[in-house]
């Protein structure tokens, strides 16, 4: 079987999968008047709220010498837990029949604001500690996720379908929040003075920052192919 439908069919079946433990929520928010709008708003907040505790964090970490890591582990919750509102907001529309085309630009454009927020958080969180590189790493991240989403709006405004590539914006938010999880639980381990958990943080920036970029090229790959076909 080939790889990327094999990929494809696992992500599928996982999506599927969380949809059937959220719909029960997802029909109590439509009962209580919850629009789409408000969820994907709602998530927004939460991410924001996330890059602010690594704002506050890196702020509060004298210099990398007494970092406030249980900040750094409650940012990782919200993200991941706030990112979650990136799939309600598309059940809520369809079970409650709630759809619209201005609806679905607007997630599409809060999901850039979310991005865009974390990350800078995170790279203003790697500055105050001191490390230059992982900030580079970070701000390089950043621009792939962007390009990625980018490419395909503009592949989509030509006519061409361009979902393809590896590292999206489910996969970008999980090794996010995941790897800021694992940092902040394993620096209240170690202590507040101990670099070294920074590392998976750093490791998961670099991760995005080579995969994203990658896929924003191989869209753009794809659709001078779809393109030449054309012609």
């Amino acid at each position: 079987m080939d790889i990327k439908k094999k990929s494809k069919e696992t992500r599928d079946s996982l999506q599927q999968g969380i949809y059937k433990i959220i719909n029960p929520l997802v029909k109590t928010l439509i009962k209580c008047g919850v629009t789409p709008n408000m969820v994907t708003t709602i998530g927004l907040l939460g991410n924001i709220a996330g890059a602010i505790l690594f704002v506050v964090a890196g702020y509060n970490a004298d210099g990398g010498s007494d970092i406030p890591y249980g900040l750094v582990t409650l940012a990782g919750a919200l993200i991941i837990g706030f990112s979650l509102f990136d799939m309600l907001d598309g059940q809520v529309a369809r079970i409650g029949n709630l759809t619209s085309t201005f609806g679905a630009m607007y997630d599409s454009v809060l999901d850039r604001y979310c991005e865009l927020t974390t990350l800078g958080g995170i790279s203003y969180y790697f500055i105050q500690i001191g490390s230059l590189t992982g900030a580079l790493i970070t701000f390089v991240a950043l621009i792939g996720s962007i390009m990625v989403s980018y490419v395909r709006a503009r592949a989509e405004g030509l006519g061409i379908e361009c979902k393809i590539g590896f590292m999206q914006r489910p996969e970008r938010v999980v090794v996010t929040a995941v790897a800021s999880l694992a940092t902040g639980i394993w620096g209240m381990i170690a202590g507040g003075g101990d670099f070294g958990p920074n590392w998976v943080l750093i490791v998961a920036m670099s991760i995005i920052a080579v995969f994203a970029n990658m896929t924003a090229f191989a869209r753009v790959a794809h659709c001078k192919r779809q393109l030449q076909l054309k012609k």
